[in-house]
């Protein structure tokens, strides 16, 4: 595991901390990489490709199934995973399920709401409301749309302020709200939501809420306790874990109140042909084989990251966001789409430089092995909102330093001459 070292401003020595990720190494188009596409997919350490070979090589088995040595050694590394990955987010063993990432992830939850019977606290209809935000990602603003159209509930949301916000004035909450569906930490704005608050009007009228934290859990400390959420998802592929896994937190009672998603092995208790009863939770919604050494490899991410301390990455971060923020504003013609400033706010930044489209910017950055990400980032109602096809999005991570940063602001420059803009 990598040392936490003393010595500099954020508590952690990040050379070292880039000595785990071989990749950071490699020479891109001449130029030295900078990965600076973390929203979309982070890269794993050693420690993690390591974890997840030692299991697949001397322990794997299918779980649950056998009285065999390798089938109970990898249930228990399954479920060692699982109690890791539970307490890295200060939930029990038994509110974490299991999926292949976080998109199946939030369908579990919209597709067993749709399957649930009338007079169930989870049932929809005509006349029912789920409340979103137009800063959604696309998995978790679709299935939504669909449970709607399949149920006849009608779906509304808080809009975007022009800095980047939610519009908290506009409230879309009422009455009939079932489902309150919102983002912690925007992939495409950056913007950190006030949980808070949103849970708050949504307890005022019973509504249950579900956060997506694909973007939070990763940097920065986050306690399912403290947010009082009922149903929290991330994944394990922008964790520095593999790809192929995705993990939903429940609480315990409407986790087994919740009618199961997928039927099949695994998921049940006792099957005859009239009929089957299911399992409890989380066994009731992990059908099949599930990710075996996904987990495992999860798991060993969580541990990395607890070593480090994911304040000591959250205020890395932070002053690498400034930095970025700060160098942006000297680029000419470049606009950030999102708030300008750090405050309640996190490391992915979106922007368009006038007169380049963006995926020429990002083609143009990536000939000097610079990598951001371009598009609409599965966000395009922001785009929309925002008027513009696309931005280039640069989001940092434990591993990127300040010279990085600096790299791509000078990228910038040159891609602005490159394009006579």
């Amino acid at each position: 595991m990598t040392a936490v070292l003393p010595g500099t401003a954020t508590g952690f020595d990040v050379e070292a901390v880039r000595r785990d990720f071989p990749v950071l190494e490699r020479i891109v188009n001449g130029h030295p990489l900078v990965y600076l596409d973390n929203a979309s997919s982070s890269h794993k350490p050693v420690q993690v490709v390591d974890a997840e070979r030692d299991f697949v090589l001397n322990h794997y088995s299918n779980v649950h199934r056998g009285v065999h040595t390798l089938s109970q050694e990898a249930t228990d590394g399954y479920e060692a995973a699982r109690t890791t990955i539970a307490s890295f987010i200060g939930a029990p063993h038994d509110e974490i399920v299991f999926t292949k990432n976080a998109t199946e992830a939030y369908n579990l939850v919209a597709y067993s709401f749709g399957n649930a019977q009338a007079g169930s606290r989870f049932h929809l209809g005509p006349g029912d409301e789920v409340v979103v935000t137009e800063m959604e990602h696309h998995s978790n603003l679709v299935p939504w749309q669909m449970l709607c159209e399949r149920t006849g509930a009608t779906l509304k949301w808080f809009g975007l302020t022009d800095d980047g916000r939610l519009d908290l004035d506009t409230d879309p909450i009422t009455e009939r709200t079932k489902v309150v569906a919102f983002v912690h930490q925007s992939n495409i704005l950056g913007t950190v939501n006030p949980v808070a608050e949103i849970v708050r009007r949504a307890k005022a009228v019973g509504a249950l809420t579900l956060l997506d934290a694909a973007q939070s859990v990763p940097h920065m400390p986050v306690d399912v306790r403290e947010l009082d959420v009922d149903y929290l998802v991330f994944t394990g592929h922008k964790l520095l874990g593999p790809s192929g896994v995705g993990v939903l937190w429940g609480k315990k009672d409407l986790l087994d109140a919740m009618p199961p998603f997928l039927g099949g092995g695994s998921m049940i208790e006792v099957v005859r042909m009239g009929g089957s009863t299911y399992a409890p939770a989380p066994e009731r919604f992990e059908a099949g084989t599930p990710v075996i050494s996904q987990a495992v490899g999860l798991a060993a991410a969580c541990d990395y990251l607890s070593a480090i301390g994911l304040e000591r990455v959250a205020q890395h971060e932070a002053a690498l966001t400034a930095r970025l923020l700060e160098g942006l504003r000297t680029v000419s013609g470049v606009r950030v789409i999102g708030p300008d400033t750090t405050e309640a706010r996190g490391s992915a930044v979106s922007f368009t430089v006038e007169g380049v489209h963006p995926h020429d910017v990002g083609q143009s950055l990536d000939d000097l092995g610079i990598a951001v990400r371009v598009g609409h980032h599965c966000a395009a109602p922001v785009c929309k909102r925002y008027g513009v096809p696309a931005t280039a999005r640069a989001s940092t991570y434990l591993y990127n330093t300040a010279a990085e940063i600096d790299r791509l602001v000078e990228g910038l420059e040159q891609v602005k001459t490159f394009w006579k803009v």
